[in-house]
């Protein structure tokens, strides 16, 4: 299983008594994903419920059988740049993300975030 997160998670939200949104797709639902064979995991966003700020972004990835993972390392990057600059769910959302590709998890998960998902 590989797991790559940047910021802050549920539970430290909850802890701190935060009110937070999360948007999570999975890899089985993209097409590169189900086409690489690379189709179990899953990426998470979690911001804050009033101005949508991202707070944490969570990629877990293993294909089946052998924890290769579709690229979660790589895919933690837009993540990184999104919390440096103070990005919000909808930014992500608004960014385009080529088809057919696994970054499009990446923007239907910050769609989630928000209600707003395409294709799951």
């Amino acid at each position: 299983m590989l797991a790559h997160e940047e910021g802050i998670t549920e539970q430290d939200l909850k802890a701190a008594g935060i009110q937070y949104n999360v948007g999570k797709f999975p890899f089985a639902a993209d097409s590169r994903a189900k086409t690489n064979l690379d189709n179990e995991g899953f990426v998470k966003f979690i911001s804050e419920k009033e101005t949508d700020r991202i707070l944490g972004v969570h990629i877990i990835a293993c294909l089946i059988g052998t924890c290769k993972g579709p690229n979660a390392g790589e895919m933690i990057s837009e993540a990184v740049l999104a919390l440096e600059y103070g990005a919000s769910s909808e930014d992500i959302a608004r960014t385009t993300h080529a088809h057919s590709t696994l970054s499009e998890v990446f923007k239907e998960a910050a769609m989630s975030a928000y209600g707003k998902a395409i294709h799951f």
